[in-house]
């Protein structure tokens, strides 16, 4: 018999982290690393300085949450805005700044996204996001998924940006596995930042169309137009 592959909750939170990571360091041209030991937690929360949550349906249902700490959000904020080329002095230097809430927002935005189009991409499961939302806290806030889950599991990872400060990640979901029946060829990964720069090469280059003289024909029909 053929043998068959099993993929679990704890073998879809590395890609999550995978997601993170991978996202992470390249919008900010840093390494952000994630701890090869994961904690086993009861429940998910929103916790200081500023906690982000989004929501997954679909092949599986679950919650993610992302805590940063003031520290760790104005590093990945500014790494961010100085690669898109903003000048530092005018960057936001309070971590309860709208600017630095919208940066990270739009950064978890693109995580989950990755992380959306990997599961598809190799399980073949088609999962759904809600926009993020993000928050800043003075308080611990609990969250849970609004739904039933048979065998609820939350996982804790912590992660580590370039300069040494930490936030977290917790995930929230059901006991699954899925399990590889059938040889299945994966869809070709796809570079984001090599379709941008496929853009920006086809908008540069000249209109070999503007460029051709207009034939006699045609301005004749232009005349008859009244063009």
């Amino acid at each position: 018999m053929k043998k068959t592959k099993t993929i679990t909750t704890d073998d879809i939170l590395l890609k999550l982290c995978q997601s993170f990571s991978t996202v992470l360091s390249t919008a900010t041209d840093t390494n952000v690393n994630y701890s090869a030991m994961v904690q086993k937690i009861n429940k998910t929360s929103l916790k200081p300085d500023i906690g982000c949550f989004v929501l997954f349906d679909g092949g599986f249902t679950g919650l993610v949450v992302a805590n940063f700490s003031q520290q760790a959000a104005l590093e990945l904020y500014q790494e961010y805005m100085l690669k898109m080329g903003i000048p530092e002095d005018e960057l936001a230097i309070l971590h309860t700044s709208d600017d630095v809430s919208n940066v990270l927002g739009e950064l978890m935005n693109q995580v989950v996204g990755d992380f959306t189009s990997k599961i598809r991409r190799e399980l073949q499961i088609s999962i759904m996001q809600n926009q993020p939302k993000m928050l800043a806290l003075n308080k611990q806030i609990l969250l849970s998924v609004d739904t039933n889950l048979d065998r609820p599991q939350a996982r804790r990872v912590s992660f580590t940006t370039q300069k040494n400060n930490i936030f977290y990640l917790e995930l929230a979901m059901d006991k699954t596995e899925f399990i590889q029946i059938d040889e299945f060829e994966q869809a070709a990964d796809v570079d984001p930042d090599s379709l941008i720069e496929q853009e920006k090469n086809k908008k540069a280059a000249p209109k070999k169309d503007a460029a051709e003289p207009i034939s006699q024909a045609d301005l004749d029909l232009l005349d008859e137009l009244g063009i």
